[in-house]
């Protein structure tokens, strides 16, 4: 079975693995972009698979994760993915915008591709893409990553998907929201969202818990099942949301918009 796109949680892949594989079918995990030609770390059926990891690199990649001086990180710590050598498929600039390419991927690190995602290589070996680098969240003064939030959230069994956003707040800075779908559980609102709220609390800290849990039907995806985060807190903060034309469904913009109607 092969995987790629969001970033996976330890819930659904053992869905998967168990339920549809048998807990016998390996899941060969793929991770590359449309710049890149192709892959950056995928599976490989004949190494070790933990849940939600890619074994190694593909074939041909030199990959590196850097924290923001450049420098690299020690295994088990999370920085920036990273490519440092040319590869076959790499792409030469954006059309007719040659800067905008530049300061895409090759002015954070001289001579070093910087592809906006935070990962992690474990003690075993084992990498791990833990989100966009660019959907980072600073809340009271610590780093989050989203995709971090979103796994516990969705470990609750009335949850389906959920996606965290980051917005303005007086005190913490940025404030997290979670925008969850739910199961047609008969658990009221109020009360499944406060024990979200416990859950992230638990594991991150109290000031680290979502100010804000919303329930909708549908979160705004792309046809190849990306969550779009971006558009999530356009929509959410009332900001124009840009581009929309990828969506699989346009309307549910409509729905989170009116979720901070005051």
């Amino acid at each position: 079975m092969a995987s790629t796109g969001e970033p996976w949680n330890p819930g659904p892949w053992w869905w998967l693995f168990n339920e549809i594989g048998g807990g016998r079918l390996p899941i060969v995990n793929y991770s590359g972009g449309t710049e890149i030609a192709g892959g950056i770390l995928m599976g490989n059926p004949i190494l070790p698979i933990k849940p939600c990891s890619f074994p190694a690199p593909c074939p041909g990649m030199d990959i590196g994760i850097l924290d923001e001086n450049g420098e690299p990180v020690e295994r088990g710590q999370v920085g920036e993915l990273v490519i440092r050598q040319p590869w076959i498929g790499m792409a030469r600039g954006f059309w007719e915008d040659n800067e905008r390419y530049l300061d895409a991927y090759w002015r954070r690190f001289e001579g070093i591709w910087v592809h906006g995602d935070w990962a992690m290589e474990d003690e075993d070996g084992c990498w791990y893409i833990l989100g966009r680098s660019d959907d980072t969240l600073k809340v009271a003064g610590k780093r989050v990553g989203p995709a971090e939030v979103e796994g516990m959230l969705v470990s609750h069994p009335d949850v389906v998907e959920a996606a965290v956003i980051g917005v303005p707040d007086e005190i913490k800075g940025t404030a997290m929201v979670a925008i969850v779908v739910r199961t047609a559980s008969g658990i009221e609102d109020a009360e499944l969202a406060r024990d979200l709220k416990a859950i992230v609390a638990r594991e991150m800290g109290k000031p680290l818990a979502p100010s804000a849990i919303h329930f909708v039907a549908a979160l705004p995806k792309t046809r190849n099942a990306k969550v779009m985060r971006r558009v999530i807190r356009a929509a959410y903060v009332g900001e124009d949301a840009g581009d929309v034309s990828s969506l699989e469904d346009p309307n549910t913009i409509d729905a989170i918009r009116k979720l901070n109607d005051r």
